[in-house]
Formats: C-alpha cells, sequence, structure tokens
C-alpha cells in the first residue's frame, strides 16, 4: 500500500482549477483512456502574458489527480517560458513527495504542459516519427528516452515508474534496457577533480542551505545534519518533516536528489533519530 502525504490528500479530496476553460490560449491533450490516464490542460492568458488561469480535466488515480491540480496551482501567475521551467519533480516535490510507483503521473502533467505551450506558439505537431516501445500503455521511444535522461534513470523499474512502460506484460523490459543502455554510452560523465572531505562537507551544507532549507520551511519542516560519513549524509528531520509519514519519500525524492545532483552522484540520505 502506497502512502500519500496530506498534500496529495488534500488536491486528491479537494482538487483545484477542475473543468475546461472556453477559448483558451493554450491546450493539450496527453495519455489514453485505454492506458488507464489521460489528462487534458487549458490555460488562459492576462494581458500581461502572464497565465491567468489554468484548469484540467483527468482521467487517473488519486496522483494522477493531485499532480494535474498541483500543477494547474503552480504555474498561474507565470509566464509560458516560466511555467515551462516546472519540472516533473516540481510537482512531486510541491506535493511534498510521490511514491517512486507513481511519477508518472507528474510526467503526465509535463508533458501536458509542453504541449499546451507549443499549442499556444502555434508550433506544428511533430512527424510522427516514434516507435511505440510498449504496447501496452502506448509508451514510445521518445518518451521513455525524455523521462530517462531529464531524471537519471538507470533502471527498468525506474523508466516503469515515470513512464509505466514495462508495467504490462513485461515484454519490453528489453527494449527498455537497450535505451538506458545507448544513453549511458552517449552521455559523457563530467570528469570533476576529486574534492576532500572539507569540501564535501562544505558543498553539502552549503547546497542545503540554498537548495533544500527554503523549501521545506516553506512547509513547516527542517532538517538537520547529524554526520557525514563517508558518501552517507546522516539528517534528522525537524519541524513539520518530523511527524509528517511520508518523510522518507522527501529525503529520497528531494533532498538525496538534490545533492546528488550538486555535490555527488553517489550521496546517500540516511535518516537518524536525534
Amino acid at each position: 500500500m502506497w502512502e500519500y502525504t496530506d498534500k496529495v490528500k488534500d488536491h486528491f479530496l479537494n482538487p483545484r482549477n477542475v473543468g475546461e476553460i472556453e477559448n483558451p490560449d493554450g491546450v493539450a491533450e496527453v495519455g489514453s483512456l485505454a492506458c488507464g490516464d489521460a489528462l487534458k490542460l487549458t490555460f488562459k492568458l492576462d494581458e500581461n502574458k502572464r497565465i491567468k488561469d489554468a484548469k484540467f480535466k483527468t482521467f487517473g488515480c488519486a496522483s494522477a489527480i493531485a499532480s494535474s491540480s498541483a500543477l494547474t496551482e503552480m504555474i498561474k501567475g507565470m509566464t509560458v517560458d516560466e511555467a515551462l521551467k516546472v519540472t516533473n519533480r516540481d510537482i512531486a516535490q510541491y506535493l511534498g513527495g510521490l511514491p517512486d510507483e507513481k511519477m508518472h503521473c507528474s510526467v503526465l502533467g509535463k508533458q501536458a504542459l509542453e504541449k499546451a505551450v507549443e499549442n499556444y506558439r502555434g508550433v506544428p505537431a511533430a512527424v510522427a516519427d516514434e516507435k511505440i516501445i510498449c504496447e501496452c500503455f502506448g509508451v514510445t521511444d521518445k518518451e521513455i528516452e525524455k523521462a530517462i535522461r531529464e531524471n537519471n534513470l538507470t533502471t527498468v523499474e525506474e523508466v516503469t515508474n515515470y513512464t509505466k512502460a514495462g508495467g504490462g506484460c513485461g515484454g519490453c523490459h528489453e527494449d527498455i534496457q537497450e535505451i538506458i543502455d545507448r544513453i549511458k554510452k552517449e552521455t559523457k560523465p563530467d570528469v570533476k577533480p576529486k574534492m576532500t572531505n572539507l569540501q564535501k562537507i562544505q558543498l553539502i551544507q552549503e547546497t542545503i542551505e540554498r537548495e533544500i532549507r527554503p523549501s521545506l520551511k516553506h512547509d513547516g519542516g527542517d532538517i538537520e545534519i547529524i554526520d557525514i560519513i563517508g558518501n552517507r549524509v546522516l539528517v534528522a528531520t525537524r519541524g513539520a518533516c518530523a511527524t509528517c509519514k511520508a518523510s522518507n519519500i522527501t529525503l529520497k525524492n528531494f533532498v538525496e536528489f538534490k545533492l546528488k545532483e550538486f555535490v555527488s552522484p553517489d550521496l546517500v540520505v540516511e535518516e537518524v533519530e536525534k
């Protein structure tokens, strides 16, 4: 059984901006009823070219509804360029985290936003040069590649969590693995000088202060570094995070992700009581 944060429950039980805007500036439909998740997104701009209103219609699970609701709230007041910078991980973070198996719901929202902006800008639909990899859920090779690159996915299981590809009969697992292996070969790792332990500790502290703590405090939470042993970062949750049942999701999907991004991909965050 998956654990959902209070924010996910709230946006599922009390979804914001449900419906469809008449004469929208941008509109998009992604997913399909046959595959289990479908989303229609519409938005309207004001006289300053900022998103005045955004609405959605979703067919899907609690996470799909919550992610769509969160997305429409997040992009209000943004320009379309600012809205395009919203990532699927931003959507999950806004909700206090999503179970790994439900991250594809945030990806669906990101896809809808991109296509709605393309519609607003009059970008013609791309010529169909994509290949269906997962017949069960209709997921293409391009969608899988995009998810891998944007979220640093390295296993078939992670690809399934973010795209649903491979979550049916499993017959496409080998094709998914081939895409993962190809992207690994294409991606040239950044060659960085090895940090001293002191430099690593300082960079971890700076990243927490700059990239992590402000978001946690916004929701009444916080973390404290207890110790750093090799690549293990031992932290204790504080404030709202200490009583949140989904704090482990936040630590993995947000805190650990940010430390891997800005400090080292080898870092692992562990919660301790203190």
